[in-house]
Protein backbone atom coordinates (compact mmCIF):
# COMPACT_ATOMS: atom_id res chain seq x y z
CA UNK A 1 0.00 0.00 0.00
CA UNK A 2 2.68 2.52 0.98
CA UNK A 3 4.58 1.73 -2.23
CA UNK A 4 1.51 2.45 -4.36
CA UNK A 5 0.93 5.78 -2.62
CA UNK A 6 4.61 6.77 -3.01
CA UNK A 7 4.31 6.11 -6.76
CA UNK A 8 1.04 8.05 -6.92
CA UNK A 9 2.54 11.04 -5.14
CA UNK A 10 5.55 10.96 -7.48
CA UNK A 11 3.20 10.96 -10.50
CA UNK A 12 1.26 13.91 -9.08
CA UNK A 13 4.48 15.85 -8.47
CA UNK A 14 5.70 15.07 -12.00
CA UNK A 15 2.45 16.35 -13.53
CA UNK A 16 1.56 19.23 -11.20
CA UNK A 17 4.82 20.31 -9.51
CA UNK A 18 5.49 20.53 -5.80
CA UNK A 19 2.45 20.74 -3.51
CA UNK A 20 2.32 23.93 -1.48
CA UNK A 21 0.01 22.47 1.17
CA UNK A 22 -1.35 19.12 2.33
CA UNK A 23 -3.89 17.97 4.86
CA UNK A 24 -4.85 14.53 6.13
CA UNK A 25 -8.26 13.25 7.16
CA UNK A 26 -9.01 9.91 8.78
CA UNK A 27 -12.53 8.56 9.10
CA UNK A 28 -13.44 5.80 11.52
CA UNK A 29 -12.80 2.44 9.87
CA UNK A 30 -11.00 3.83 6.83
CA UNK A 31 -7.43 4.43 5.72
CA UNK A 32 -6.00 7.94 5.93
CA UNK A 33 -6.79 10.22 2.98
CA UNK A 34 -4.55 13.17 2.20
CA UNK A 35 -5.40 16.13 -0.02
CA UNK A 36 -2.50 17.92 -1.71
CA UNK A 37 -2.79 21.47 -3.05
CA UNK A 38 -0.87 22.58 -6.14
CA UNK A 39 -0.85 26.21 -7.29
CA UNK A 40 0.07 27.25 -10.81
CA UNK A 41 -0.62 30.87 -11.74
CA UNK A 42 -4.28 31.57 -11.00
CA UNK A 43 -5.18 27.84 -10.94
CA UNK A 44 -5.38 25.81 -7.76
CA UNK A 45 -5.54 22.05 -8.02
CA UNK A 46 -6.49 19.70 -5.21
CA UNK A 47 -5.55 16.02 -5.53
CA UNK A 48 -6.40 13.18 -3.18
CA UNK A 49 -3.77 10.71 -2.02
CA UNK A 50 -4.87 7.48 -0.38
CA UNK A 51 -7.95 6.44 -2.35
CA UNK A 52 -5.79 4.26 -4.64
CA UNK A 53 -4.14 2.34 -1.79
CA UNK A 54 -6.63 -0.48 -2.27
CA UNK A 55 -8.71 -1.40 -5.31
CA UNK A 56 -12.35 -0.37 -5.44
CA UNK A 57 -14.74 -3.31 -5.20
CA UNK A 58 -18.08 -3.79 -6.86
CA UNK A 59 -20.64 -3.77 -4.02
CA UNK A 60 -22.28 -6.87 -5.59
CA UNK A 61 -19.04 -8.89 -5.36
CA UNK A 62 -19.04 -11.65 -2.76
CA UNK A 63 -15.39 -11.04 -1.80
CA UNK A 64 -13.13 -8.01 -2.14
CA UNK A 65 -9.99 -8.73 -4.16
CA UNK A 66 -7.04 -7.12 -2.32
CA UNK A 67 -5.01 -6.80 -5.55
CA UNK A 68 -7.23 -6.58 -8.64
CA UNK A 69 -9.79 -3.87 -9.30
CA UNK A 70 -9.93 -0.24 -10.37
CA UNK A 71 -7.82 2.29 -8.48
CA UNK A 72 -8.20 6.06 -8.64
CA UNK A 73 -7.43 9.42 -7.12
CA UNK A 74 -9.51 12.59 -7.52
CA UNK A 75 -8.33 15.95 -8.93
CA UNK A 76 -10.26 19.23 -8.66
CA UNK A 77 -9.10 22.40 -10.47
CA UNK A 78 -10.45 25.88 -9.63
CA UNK A 79 -9.47 29.48 -10.17
CA UNK A 80 -7.76 30.77 -7.05
CA UNK A 81 -8.52 33.93 -5.10
CA UNK A 82 -12.25 34.08 -5.88
CA UNK A 83 -13.56 31.92 -3.01
CA UNK A 84 -12.32 30.10 0.09
CA UNK A 85 -11.77 26.89 -1.88
CA UNK A 86 -9.24 25.52 0.62
CA UNK A 87 -12.28 24.45 2.66
CA UNK A 88 -12.86 21.76 -0.03
CA UNK A 89 -10.26 19.54 1.66
CA UNK A 90 -12.71 17.68 3.93
CA UNK A 91 -15.44 17.20 1.26
CA UNK A 92 -12.78 15.89 -1.15
CA UNK A 93 -11.49 13.47 1.47
CA UNK A 94 -15.08 12.30 2.08
CA UNK A 95 -15.52 11.62 -1.65
CA UNK A 96 -12.17 9.80 -1.79
CA UNK A 97 -13.19 7.62 1.18
CA UNK A 98 -16.55 6.68 -0.38
CA UNK A 99 -15.24 3.44 -1.98
CA UNK A 100 -14.12 2.22 1.46
CA UNK A 101 -17.15 3.53 3.35
CA UNK A 102 -19.97 2.91 0.89
CA UNK A 103 -18.46 0.24 -1.34
CA UNK A 104 -18.90 2.28 -4.52
CA UNK A 105 -16.71 2.16 -7.62
CA UNK A 106 -15.94 5.73 -8.72
CA UNK A 107 -15.76 5.94 -12.52
CA UNK A 108 -16.14 8.56 -15.28
CA UNK A 109 -19.74 9.70 -15.69
CA UNK A 110 -20.59 9.17 -12.02
CA UNK A 111 -22.02 11.85 -9.76
CA UNK A 112 -20.64 12.22 -6.25
CA UNK A 113 -22.64 14.27 -3.76
CA UNK A 114 -21.33 15.77 -0.53
CA UNK A 115 -24.73 16.94 0.72
CA UNK A 116 -23.25 20.35 1.54
CA UNK A 117 -21.45 23.14 -0.34
CA UNK A 118 -17.97 22.12 -1.49
CA UNK A 119 -16.63 25.28 0.20
CA UNK A 120 -18.30 28.22 2.00
CA UNK A 121 -20.72 29.98 -0.34
CA UNK A 122 -20.17 27.46 -3.15
CA UNK A 123 -23.15 26.91 -5.45
CA UNK A 124 -22.03 23.26 -5.80
CA UNK A 125 -22.83 20.27 -3.60
CA UNK A 126 -21.83 17.57 -6.05
CA UNK A 127 -19.30 16.81 -8.77
CA UNK A 128 -19.30 14.99 -12.08
CA UNK A 129 -16.43 12.54 -12.49
CA UNK A 130 -14.79 13.26 -15.87
CA UNK A 131 -12.59 11.13 -18.12
CA UNK A 132 -8.97 10.78 -16.92
CA UNK A 133 -5.75 11.14 -18.87
CA UNK A 134 -5.65 14.82 -19.76
CA UNK A 135 -3.95 16.43 -16.77
CA UNK A 136 -2.30 13.48 -15.00
CA UNK A 137 -1.57 10.30 -16.96
CA UNK A 138 -2.65 6.92 -15.60
CA UNK A 139 -0.04 5.25 -13.43
CA UNK A 140 0.70 1.65 -14.45
CA UNK A 141 1.35 -0.71 -11.53
CA UNK A 142 2.93 -4.16 -11.48
CA UNK A 143 0.72 -6.99 -12.73
CA UNK A 144 -1.88 -8.06 -11.77
CA UNK A 145 -2.77 -4.64 -10.28
CA UNK A 146 -4.90 -2.24 -12.32
CA UNK A 147 -3.43 1.18 -13.11
CA UNK A 148 -4.23 4.21 -10.97
CA UNK A 149 -6.47 6.67 -12.84
CA UNK A 150 -6.53 10.35 -11.90
CA UNK A 151 -10.16 11.39 -12.24
CA UNK A 152 -10.97 15.08 -12.78
CA UNK A 153 -13.94 16.40 -10.82
CA UNK A 154 -16.29 18.99 -12.36
CA UNK A 155 -18.43 20.84 -9.79
CA UNK A 156 -22.19 20.73 -10.46
CA UNK A 157 -24.98 22.92 -9.15
CA UNK A 158 -28.05 21.08 -7.81
CA UNK A 159 -29.97 21.93 -11.02
CA UNK A 160 -27.14 20.57 -13.18
CA UNK A 161 -26.97 17.39 -11.09
CA UNK A 162 -30.72 16.86 -11.47
CA UNK A 163 -30.52 17.50 -15.24
CA UNK A 164 -27.59 15.07 -15.52
CA UNK A 165 -29.63 12.33 -13.79
CA UNK A 166 -32.27 12.65 -16.54
CA UNK A 167 -30.11 13.32 -19.62
CA UNK A 168 -26.75 11.76 -18.72
CA UNK A 169 -23.18 12.96 -18.15
CA UNK A 170 -22.32 13.33 -21.83
CA UNK A 171 -25.32 15.59 -22.48
CA UNK A 172 -24.37 17.83 -19.54
CA UNK A 173 -20.76 18.06 -20.70
CA UNK A 174 -21.96 18.97 -24.20
CA UNK A 175 -24.22 21.67 -22.71
CA UNK A 176 -21.30 23.13 -20.74
CA UNK A 177 -19.12 23.12 -23.87
CA UNK A 178 -21.80 24.67 -26.09
CA UNK A 179 -22.38 27.50 -23.58
CA UNK A 180 -18.67 28.15 -23.00
CA UNK A 181 -18.99 27.40 -19.27
CA UNK A 182 -15.84 28.07 -17.20
CA UNK A 183 -15.92 24.94 -15.05
CA UNK A 184 -12.99 26.23 -13.00
CA UNK A 185 -14.88 29.32 -11.82
CA UNK A 186 -15.64 28.63 -8.13
CA UNK A 187 -18.55 31.09 -8.19
CA UNK A 188 -20.17 30.30 -11.56
CA UNK A 189 -23.90 29.91 -11.83
CA UNK A 190 -25.81 27.01 -13.31
CA UNK A 191 -25.60 26.59 -17.09
CA UNK A 192 -28.86 27.22 -18.99
CA UNK A 193 -30.75 23.93 -19.01
CA UNK A 194 -33.86 24.92 -21.00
Amino acid sequence: MADVLALVEARLRMALGEPDARAAVTFLGTDRIEVLRFTEGDLVRYATLGMSATPMTDPAAALADPVRGPRAELVLSVRGGRADTDKVLRPLAVLAASPQVEGVVVAPGASLDTGEPLWPGAPFTSVLVAEPGGLVEDLALDEPMDPVRFLPLLPMTPNEAAWKRVHGAEALEERWLARGTDLRDPLRGSVGLD
